[in-house]
C-alpha cells in the first residue's frame, strides 16, 4: 500500500493546480484564491503553506514532492447529512418519504440488530465516502447502540473526522426499532460519554424526526442537548408535505414543524435540520436567530419528490448551510454530483449557484454548518490537511469538455456538473493518501 506521507520530515507537498474558499464567495474579493500552478506543503499532518511554485519551489532537501500537475488540489468535501444504515438500499424504487420508510427503510434498519453485519457496511459506506472525495460527514445510525460504536471504530481506524448517533424512536416505527424515552436517553448519554471528542470523533443526539419521538422523549432528548451544549443534534424538518400534516396532527399544540423541536430545546447552535423544504418566514428567523444549520440535500428531495429547497431564503436569514447526500434517499454518494443537483435545484427556483459558491458549500460551508472550520475546510495555515486531487481528464467527455474550458471558472464548473466519483483522483486525511483511483490508497486494505 502507497502513502505519500513523509514518515522522516513530516513533510509532504503535491504541485498542481489549486482552488479553496477564504471565506463565503458572496462576502466579495479576497474571499476565494485559485492557484494555477500552485504547491501545497504539509507538515505532521496541517497545512503549512499553500502557494504559488515558483515562490515557493524548489523544496528544502528532503522533503517529497508530488507531481500533480494538470489535476486540480481541493479541500476534502464535507456532507452535513446522510444515513450509513440505508447503503444497501439505495436507489429504492416507487414511493415518497412516509410509505418509503415503511417499505424500504425500517425493514433494512432492522438488519443492524447483528453488530457484524452493521460492521461491515460501516466499513463499506465510509470507504465509499472517502472514494467520492468526502473527508468529514454527519452520520445517522440505527435505534441500536453498537450500530454507532462500529461506525466510529471504523472512522476512527481511518482517520476520519466524523460526527454521527443513535436514532431515537419510540412510536411510529416496527416494535423491532424501538426505544424509549429512558432507554434512548441512557444509550445516547452512553455513547456521547464513551466517542465525544475522541480523534476526530463527535456525537449527535439523534431523535429521527418528530413523528417517532413522543414527547416524553423529544423532553429526554432536549435534556441531553442541555447537559452537553457541545455535541450535535441532528434530525430531520418539515422534507415532505404529508410529513408536515402528520406532524400537525400529533402537536396540535405547536405553532410549526419547527416549533415541536423548539419546544424541547432542540433548536440551537450545532442543530442540524435536514430538508426543511416546507417552512415558513417565521420558521426562518428563529434558525437564523438560533445558529442553527439547514442540510441541504437536492438528490434526495428530488428523488422523494418532497419539494424544493430555497437556497436564497435559507442563506438570507442567516442559518449555516451546507449539503448532505442524504444517502440512501440520496442516490449518489458523490458531492460533485450532488453539486450538480443543487444547481438544477436553484435554477427551478430562479436562482443560479457559481462555481466558487458551489465549491464553498461543498467544503468550508459544510465546514462551517458543522462547527468545524477551525480544523478543516480551506487551506488555511494550521489546518488539517484533508483534500483531495480532480482529474479534469477523468472521463473523455469531462477532458473534452475541460480542453475547450476558456478560463479555471469553466472548468471548475464542468467538473461540478459533469464529474463523479471517477474525477476522484485521491483523498488524503490529514496528509496521508487513504484512497487513490488506482486501488493504491491505504483506505482500500479495510
Amino acid at each position: 500500500m502507497m502513502t505519500v506521507q513523509a514518515k522522516d520530515s513530516g513533510q509532504v507537498a503535491l504541485r498542481g493546480s489549486i482552488a479553496h474558499c477564504l471565506d463565503d464567495p458572496d462576502a466579495g474579493d479576497g474571499s476565494f484564491e485559485y492557484i494555477e500552478d500552485g504547491v501545497l506543503l504539509v507538515r505532521d499532518g496541517c497545512v503549512e503553506r499553500v502557494g504559488e511554485a515558483a515562490q515557493l519551489l524548489p523544496l528544502p532537501e528532503g522533503v517529497p514532492l508530488h507531481d500533480r500537475r494538470g489535476q486540480l488540489i481541493v479541500p476534502g468535501f464535507v456532507d452535513v447529512h446522510l444515513h450509513y444504515p440505508q447503503t444497501d438500499m439505495i436507489g429504492s424504487h416507487g414511493a415518497q418519504l412516509l410509505e418509503w420508510l415503511d417499505t424500504y427503510v425500517f425493514p433494512t434498519e432492522i438488519r443492524f440488530a447483528d453488530r457484524d453485519y452493521a460492521a461491515d457496511t460501516a466499513g463499506f459506506f465510509l470507504d465509499e465516502l472517502l472514494r467520492n472525495g468526502t473527508t468529514s460527514a454527519l452520520v445517522l445510525g440505527t435505534v441500536h447502540a453498537h450500530s454507532v460504536d462500529v461506525l466510529f471504530e471504523a472512522a476512527q481506524l481511518r482517520g476520519m473526522r466524523l460526527a454521527a448517533g443513535k436514532v431515537m424512536m419510540d412510536r411510529n416505527c416496527p416494535e423491532a426499532l424501538r426505544d424509549t424515552p429512558e432507554t434512548g436517553y441512557r444509550d445516547s448519554r452512553a455513547l456521547l460519554e464513551r466517542w465525544h471528542g475522541v480523534d476526530r470523533l463527535r456525537y449527535a443526539i439523534t431523535p429521527r424526526f418528530a413523528p417517532t419521538s413522543t414527547p416524553a422523549q423529544l423532553e429526554m432528548a432536549g435534556r441531553l442537548a442541555a447537559e452537553h451544549p457541545d455535541a450535535y443534534v441532528h434530525t430531520h424538518l418539515a422534507e415532505n408535505l404529508n410529513e408536515v400534516a402528520w406532524v400537525a396532527e400529533l402537536f396540535p399544540q405547536a405553532r410549526s414543524y419547527l416549533d415541536v423541536y423548539d419546544r424541547f430545546g432542540l433548536v440551537r447552535e450545532r442543530s442540524v435540520f435536514a430538508h426543511s423544504v416546507h417552512i415558513d418566514e417565521v420558521d426562518r428567523a428563529r434558525l437564523g436567530d438560533s445558529g442553527a444549520t439547514l442540510a441541504f440535500c437536492p438528490s434526495a428531495n428530488l428523488f422523494l419528490g418532497s419539494g424544493l429547497f430555497d437556497l436564497g431564503a435559507a442563506r438570507a436569514c442567516g442559518a449555516r448551510v451546507g449539503l448532505g447526500t442524504d444517502v440512501g434517499a440520496g442516490t449518489s454518494f458523490g458531492m460533485l454530483q450532488l453539486i450538480g443537483q443543487a444547481y438544477k435545484v436553484a435554477q427551478m427556483g430562479g436562482q443560479s449557484i457559481g462555481p466558487e459558491q458551489a465549491l464553498y458549500l461543498a467544503t468550508l460551508g459544510g465546514a462551517r454548518a458543522l462547527h468545524i472550520d477551525d480544523a478543516v475546510g480551506n487551506f488555511a495555515p494550521g489546518k488539517e490537511a484533508d483534500f483531495i486531487v480532480l482529474d479534469p481528464a477523468a472521463t473523455p467527455l469531462l477532458a473534452r469538455r475541460c480542453a475547450a474550458a476558456g478560463d479555471w471558472r469553466e472548468r471548475l464548473f464542468a467538473l461540478m456538473t459533469l464529474g463523479d466519483d471517477r474525477a476522484v483522483a485521491e483523498t488524503f486525511l490529514q496528509g496521508t493518501s487513504v484512497h487513490r483511483r488506482d486501488g493504491t490508497g491505504d483506505a482500500d486494505a479495510g
